[in-house]
């Protein structure tokens, strides 16, 4: 695995999300001990997908699709060595322990003291009147995994109900040079589809969409494969490459 600093944040999002084989895992988990930015990057990861570990209700989810998110998981109930460096006791590598685990180490992991750095820095560059990203400081008020039609993590979205809708993907995408990916959402059966916008170069992204209802639970999301410029009729046309119900945030 190449581990450069510009991929650190997708490196970061597919190790906390147990999307990583064996050897990459053991590859990225090697760095993070020596290497304090990309173990920042995957403690903002945590941070940032904390809302899938608090708002999915186990009832909900079908025997097929707890396999599959099973068979990405890494081994549980296994103890850190006593002789294992602080890093690893601050970070560890089950991607479902991480959402509040703090203090395992008996202290604050360097990546957690740079994001209350930055939480502060961003906090002072609004009080002098510069515009912030509305993304980094309010809650999504939905979360959607979305998969494809083997049950594979795709791409999640964070709706923030206030036309504003971060799209990270989590998997690459042959996108033909003559299309386009577009993420859709259905407010309600009566408005039909509507489209949030279009994913450009098939990145991770911020969305500014049309004016909708405010988001709710079981919302469907969606991203399909539509002509260059976006679909021709303001409703999807092309083939679905992933999509998924939104849960509400706690």
């Amino acid at each position: 695995m190449k581990l450069t600093p510009s991929e650190f944040p997708a490196i970061a999002d597919e190790y906390v999300l147990g999307l990583l084989d064996e050897a990459d895992k053991v590859a990225v988990e090697t760095e993070i001990e020596r290497n304090p930015a990309l173990a920042e990057a995957v403690a903002e990861a945590r941070e940032s997908f904390l809302p899938l570990d608090t708002s999915v209700d186990p009832a909900a989810v079908s025997p097929v699709l707890w396999e599959a998110i099973e068979s990405r998981l890494p081994e549980q109930g296994v103890s850190p060595s006593p002789t294992a460096p602080p890093i690893a006791a601050v970070q560890p590598a089950s991607p479902m322990a991480a959402g509040n685990d703090n203090a395992r180490a008996g202290g604050v992991s360097s990546g957690w003291r740079a994001a209350a750095v930055s939480a502060i820095a961003a906090s002072l560059i609004l009080a002098g009147g510069l515009v912030w990203s509305v993304t980094r400081t309010v809650d999504p008020l939905v979360v959607a995994v979305l998969l494809n039609e083997a049950g594979e993590v795709q791409a999640v979205v964070e709706d923030f109900g206030n036309d504003t809708a971060s799209i990270r993907l989590l998997a690459d995408f042959a996108v033909p040079a003559d299309k386009t990916m577009q993420v859709w959402t259905l407010p309600s059966r009566e408005m039909g589809p509507m489209s949030l916008g279009l994913l450009e170069d098939a990145h991770s992204t911020t969305l500014h969409g049309p004016a909708l209802p405010r988001p709710q639970d079981t919302q469907l999301y969606e991203i399909t494969l539509e002509q260059a410029g976006g679909s021709p009729t303001g409703r999807p046309t092309g083939p679905i490459l992933a999509k998924g119900f939104a849960k509400l945030a706690r």
